[in-house]
């Protein structure tokens, strides 16, 4: 299985339920933390901020007006998701072509469920029984999900391999620039190539 970000946190959770049983997983940024990281704030306290604002009204309105992120302006957000120009220049286009398929601002209910869901993941022995392989991409300097989250996760599995990038990398790192992009595939490559049994 390959995941990215929220799908990442799904299939990890999945794996540590025993729902899903595939030969080898690669999770490319998976959501295991929400940015900005509040550093000293248990999980818990931040679970339940979300949950008392979920409870002030409708669950199902939006967190904040825009998009993905508060205060987002259009050209500050690729600078959050991608070095690489046409390929965000694509999503736009999908946006204009398709307008039906553009994502605003989660609700209150998403975000206290998600944080629910992290804090599942942070249980002690959660983690701890899934066997893998598991593949971790991610890069330091996300701006969207939690790098330190991500690493911790990791070292909780025992079969898990993680593969950290840095400023030359940005959340979207499948929609990274080619000199990025090629790397992570290759890593991918020979992930699955060892998983199967061929030579990496």
């Amino acid at each position: 299985m390959v995941a990215h970000s929220m799908g990442g946190h799904i299939v990890l959770r999945a794996l540590a339920e025993g729902r899903i049983d595939p030969d080898a997983s690669v999770l490319v940024a998976p959501m295991l933390g929400l940015m900005p990281n509040f550093g000293v704030v248990p999980i818990s306290w931040l679970h339940g901020a979300m949950r008392f604002m979920a409870s002030r009204g409708d669950p199902r309105r939006p967190a904040w007006k825009g998009t993905e992120r508060p205060g987002w302006a259009p050209i500050d957000r690729m600078s959050r998701l991608t070095h690489d120009k046409p390929r965000y220049d694509d999503e736009t286009w999908w946006r204009t072509e398709r307008p039906e398929l553009v994502m605003g601002a989660p609700s209150w209910g998403w975000i206290e469920a998600a944080y629910r869901s992290v804090r599942l993941l942070c249980t002690k022995g959660f983690l701890e029984g899934i066997s893998g392989p598991v593949l971790m991409i991610a890069t330091r300097a996300d701006r969207l999900v939690d790098f330190d989250a991500i690493a911790k996760a990791a070292a909780r599995i025992e079969n898990c391999r993680l593969e950290a990038f840095g400023r030359e990398a940005r959340h979207e790192l499948l929609r990274e620039e080619d000199s990025v992009r090629d790397k992570i595939l290759r890593l991918i490559d020979d992930f699955l190539d060892s998983a199967a049994g061929g030579e990496a």
